[in-house]
């Protein structure tokens, strides 16, 4: 199994995170930031944009990394870079989920932790300062 690069996106605006529900793969059904895998001759940057129209509907400008972190599980070995993004649609109504996401929602910063979140998505949001507590 090689490892497989990918991006996340991380959107805040107005004290709310915005997360998406995987519909499928090693994590369907748990809470993500929007991304997935970057194809080739694509940039981090052109992947993280395309990621997140993909996934959510809404288009915006890759800002600077927020941090990297490696998903090892029985089946995947996913290395993910995560940055944070400045998005121009107007975030309530031009939202909806597609691609590989179930459901996307903006979700109030003190709440992220009461979701089921992909493994160690909370603590990797507490260690760069996105949201403010974890448990």
């Amino acid at each position: 199994m090689r490892p497989e690069l990918c991006v996340g996106a991380i959107a805040v605006i107005d004290g709310r995170l915005l997360l998406v529900r995987r519909g499928h793969g090693p994590a369907a059904g748990e809470w993500s930031v929007p991304g997935g895998r970057v194809e080739g001759g694509e940039t981090l940057a052109e992947a993280v944009v395309r990621e997140l129209a993909e996934e959510t509907g809404l288009e915006a400008v890759c800002d600077d990394l927020a941090g990297w972190v490696e998903r090892i599980g029985d089946d995947h070995h996913f290395v993910i870079f995560d940055f944070l993004v400045t998005v121009l649609d107007d975030p309530e109504t031009g939202l909806r989920a597609g691609g590989d996401a179930a459901e996307a929602a903006w979700v109030p910063l003190d709440e992220v932790a009461h979701l089921r979140l992909v493994e160690g998505l909370a603590e990797f949001l507490h260690d760069h300062g996105i949201v403010p507590v974890i448990a």
